[in-house]
């Protein structure tokens, strides 16, 4: 067998049963060695997008979601998907073609130290030297990718050695692929933090990106109700000023403990520092990651009551099981609960279009009556409404790095891996023009999501900030054309719909889930900015 044979037999001791990909060079070999495997390869138009499918297809399954890319500009253009994933906490693989071992340092084609553009945004990386090191490198890639805090790995794959023999004994055992069993925080530990808790008379618990309801299920909920206090998720950009939060950062400075379950305490949790946290609210950290428990005692000094190094979820659910209320806290927790709820103030003054809220309020409609719905939300100012306004039993957003544009892939991804939802995915019209050829993946391989756009013709969170900071009359470089995506996404394959009032877009998407077609609709909608609650 060969070192490709290699790689697509460890992916098949995985358990990966479809890889997110863009053909090249270095990588046929593998191709090749997936005919005859149960491994599905979704081919797609970009290597960005492929790093963001397998980036979605992750978070929907718990499983590790894996891109491959060529060599050269082909890893380059992936390394940008890797960017979001970490920030998102989300395990992928990613496996890039490599120029050949035997010619490092000699100016080989596209040659050039993936390593080390990886390494800021990768758990693990690894260039085998050897082919039958190949098989040890993805299983240890995998194993990092799902251990502690998910994130992702890389292993650089070069030419020749897929292309040289190996022995089937180099192929890692199942075992090797899993990975490692999670941190426990002594019981003394859970006992220090269920009775901080109870003490509190307004304690908070944060969540971060990878132990949030939408990817652990009910365990949030049931701590809540266990210990009586507020469990609140944290995985936007925007941090405290999450639309998802309504009012919800004025009422964080009347917290007087605050247990952040995973959840760092970074610009998103307002650095656990005033004026966002009161100078006397004590920390409680409980984190898979050592060096950031130190980073937190470093930070805090005596704010931190506790640093535990522990599997956040596996100590949420140890924690319920504890209980420890220490009294129902009623009034604490409807304040939170209200400010959460806050609906967001309209703003900007009416031009006969689409208000954003009008277009979500329509989606939500159709969204409560969807089979198995999957929300997904892109950013920019229409992602705020979005998030302000929509919900789902199964949501996928942008996630805490900001990135736009990897929407439309997440939702193909969310179809490869449910094929029976009902996958709805809403995004601005300038996040659209990032992926829009990811259309024509989607009518290849059948994946019937339906795509809103909010059109306003404009990059409208920039252009917000510049009417705020600079004034109406230094308006400038933000504008967009006023395109018919409807039609673009037609010409590849696809369902177009275009619609200009809110009564229109109801009917829009039941044409658009009744058409069988991935389906783009366009609405035109005033450009508001993002919602106020304050």
């Amino acid at each position: 067998m060969r070192g490709a044979d290699l790689v697509a037999g460890s992916l098949v001791r995985a358990g990966v049963k479809v890889v997110f990909t863009v053909s090249g060079n270095q990588i046929m070999p593998i191709f090749d060695a997936c005919i005859g495997t149960d491994i599905r390869l979704v081919h797609t138009r970009h290597e960005a997008a492929a790093v963001h499918m397998a980036e979605a297809y992750a978070q929907l399954t718990g499983r590790v979601g894996v891109a491959m890319t060529t060599a050269g500009p082909g890893f380059a253009n992936g390394v940008g998907g890797l960017y979001a994933a970490f920030a998102a906490e989300n395990p992928v693989l990613l496996l890039s073609g490599d120029s050949p071992v035997h010619l490092d340092g000699r100016g080989a084609f596209q040659e050039m130290d993936q390593m080390a553009m990886s390494a800021p945004l990768t758990k693990f990386g690894l260039r085998p030297r050897l082919a039958e090191e190949i098989g040890t490198a993805i299983a240890g890639a995998t194993r990092a990718a799902l251990s502690g805090r998910p994130g992702p790995a890389h292993v650089a794959l070069p030419f020749d050695l897929l292309n040289a023999e190996v022995a089937a004994s180099d192929l890692p055992d199942a075992e090797a692929f899993a990975p490692e069993g999670e941190a426990a925080c002594s019981g003394e530990g859970l006992e220090v933090v269920g009775r901080a808790l109870a003490a509190a008379e307004r304690p908070l618990i944060f969540v971060g990106p990878a132990w949030n309801p939408m990817r652990i299920g009910g365990v949030p909920h049931r701590l809540a109700e266990a210990v009586c206090a507020p469990v609140i998720p944290m995985e936007s950009p925007r941090g405290l000023n999450d639309p998802g939060l309504g009012n919800f950062a004025p009422v964080l400075a009347e917290a007087d403990l605050i247990l952040s379950l995973g959840k760092r305490f970074d610009f998103a949790a307002g650095f656990g520092a005033p004026p966002a946290v009161a100078a006397d609210c004590r920390l409680v950290l409980v984190d898979p990651d050592a060096r950031e428990i130190e980073r937190a005692r470093s930070s805090f000094g005596d704010r931190l009551a506790l640093g535990c190094r522990a599997a956040p979820g596996r100590f949420a659910t140890a924690l319920a099981a504890q209980g420890m209320c220490g009294g129902n806290r009623a009034d604490w927790r409807a304040r939170v609960a209200d400010a959460l709820a806050a609906a967001p103030r309209q703003s900007g003054p009416g031009t006969g279009s689409m208000r954003p809220s009008a277009l979500c309020a329509e989606i939500q409609r159709f969204l409560d009556k969807a089979a198995d719905p999957i929300l997904i939300i892109d950013g920019g100012e229409i992602g705020q409404w979005a998030q302000a306004t929509l919900s789902a039993p199964v949501r996928v957003i942008n996630g805490p790095s900001g990135t736009i544009g990897g929407c439309l892939c997440y939702a193909i991804a969310a179809k490869v891996a449910h094929p029976g939802a009902t996958v709805l995915v809403l995004m601005g019209d300038g996040t659209a023009g990032f992926h829009f050829a990811e259309f024509e993946t989607a009518h290849r391989y059948e994946t019937d999501f339906l795509a809103v756009i909010g059109h306003d013709a404009r990059w409208n969170a920039e252009y917000q900030i510049q009417l705020r900071d600079y004034g109406p009359e230094r308006l400038h470089g933000c504008e967009l054309g006023p395109t018919r995506y409807d039609l673009a996404a037609a010409g590849l394959g696809c369902h177009g719909e275009h619609v200009t009032d809110p009564a229109e877009v109801g009917p829009a998407l039941e044409r658009a889930a009744a058409s069988g077609l991935p389906a783009c609709i366009v609405a035109e909608i005033e450009g508001l900015p993002a919602p106020s609650f304050r």
